[in-house]
């Protein structure tokens, strides 16, 4: 693969030269492994999860990244829309939740907009990276943001949009010991200022370290294929989203037009939105839950949530409390 090379005033970190992660296997180490992953050929195919029955059910699938969405995870602890209304702290508590259950598997986590100026984009990063997330993305929307998906965004300057990629540059770099924290730069301006101007954006934000490019909103095959020309090397981000303003690109469509990554933001909420609305009407109208249920008791869905795992270190400690379960 082509690898970065020191640029005058542009960001070079030796360290985190993707050809240093090309070989060997895959770390323990979050972070690590998904800087190892955009290093190594294949797109990484992250789900949105919203929750920790969304999170183990994409593990038990097999998915070995996972995309933390802050529309999902606005919707889901407090039952409101992506509008800018969930904090820093809604969201490091579900990312605490969620590395937490296999700890190896990267996750990606959305910010929006850094939650206010450098030191409240440097207070993130460390809280993400204290929290087990692999990398973030942050975006150059105003303070009021929408999802991406939405109309009616409106952008910070590009000075502004610069000023949160170096914020976070610098805390990620701050961290003692070394990070292999991953920084994405997100730019909502596509729909606003046009698409020569979003890729200016995402070319500035490489430059300026971030690590992933992350184009919302992008609207054809064409566009994709042509900003990922335009700033290679660097890895690009794709945002699809049933009905957004992305065609529903597959993650191997995806791969042949040159992404690195792709993240289909709602597919577990909207899935349990018509599971559930449909398990709730059932109830309604029959009085029972015995359809909606399709034969899994309890222990089935324990089991789902790691029963077994937890079954199996009471005994290696020596405890007896789940002889019988």
């Amino acid at each position: 693969m082509e690898t970065e090379a020191p640029r005058a005033g542009v960001y070079y970190n030796a360290r985190l030269d993707p050809k240093n992660y090309l070989e060997g296997p895959l770390s323990h180490n979050a972070a690590t492994r998904l800087r190892q992953m955009l290093a190594r050929p294949g797109i990484v195919c992250a789900p949105g999860i919203c929750d920790g029955i969304s999170a183990r059910v994409a593990l038990e699938a097999g998915f070995d990244c996972l995309y933390q969405s802050g529309a999902a995870t606005t919707a889901s602890r407090l039952g409101q829309p992506d509008v800018a209304i969930a904090t820093l702290n809604d969201f490091v508590g579900a990312a605490q939740m969620v590395c937490s259950l296999q700890p190896s598997v990267p996750v990606i986590a959305d910010a929006d907009t850094g939650f206010g100026g450098p030191a409240n984009v440097a207070r993130t990063v460390r809280q993400y990276v204290s929290a087990g997330v692999a990398g973030m993305h942050i975006e150059d929307q105003v303070q009021t943001k929408r999802c991406g998906h939405l109309l009616g965004k409106q952008v910070v300057s590009r000075e502004e949009f610069l000023t949160r990629i170096r914020a976070a540059v610098i805390a990620r770099d701050s961290i003692p010991g070394g990070s292999d924290f991953v920084i994405i730069g997100r730019t909502d301006s596509a729909q606003v200022l046009g698409m020569e101007e979003a890729v200016i954006r995402l070319k500035l934000a490489a430059d300026a370290g971030a690590d992933v490019c992350f184009i919302e909103g992008v609207k054809t095959e064409e566009l994709l294929r042509s900003t990922v020309a335009a700033l290679a090397p660097k890895p690009v981000l794709v945002n699809v989203i049933s009905g957004g303003l992305t065609p529903s690109f597959t993650t191997q469509e995806a791969e042949r037009m040159g992404a690195k990554i792709i993240i289909f933001s709602l597919v577990s909420s909207v899935a349990m939105v018509h599971a559930v609305r449909d398990a709730m009407r059932s109830l309604k109208k029959t009085g029972t839950d015995f359809t909606s249920a399709r034969g899994m008791d309890p222990k089935a869905f324990f089991e789902v949530m790691g029963l077994n795992e937890v079954i199996e270190l009471d005994a290696k400690a020596g405890g007896s409390a789940f002889q019988v379960v």
